[in-house]
């Protein structure tokens, strides 16, 4: 799908003085804003800004303050996967 947003002429420059890529600027925006509201997964936010790594993802929501929730009972999981693939 592609999306068409109307910029003010008189804004263009203000919204690209940080040199960055606008649309992907609001792409980034968007879809943050939809994770935080709970209707993006993280592997469908991921998909949608290209990452090819749940690693790169990471990095990209800690740049922006979210942090991926991770209980306990993920860390569990995890132990008992490792113990596991040791034996």
């Amino acid at each position: 799908m592609h999306l068409t947003i109307e910029i003010p002429d008189d804004l263009i420059d203000p919204l690209s003085v940080s040199g960055n890529d606008l649309a992907r600027r609001a792409l980034e925006a968007l879809a943050l804003e939809e994770y935080r509201n709970g209707r993006l997964t993280e592997d469908e936010l991921r998909r949608l800004l290209g990452f090819g790594t749940r690693y790169q993802l990471d990095g990209f929501l800690k740049a922006h303050d979210i942090w991926i929730e991770y209980t306990l009972e993920d860390f569990r999981r995890e132990v008992e996967s490792l113990d596991r693939l040791s034996v």
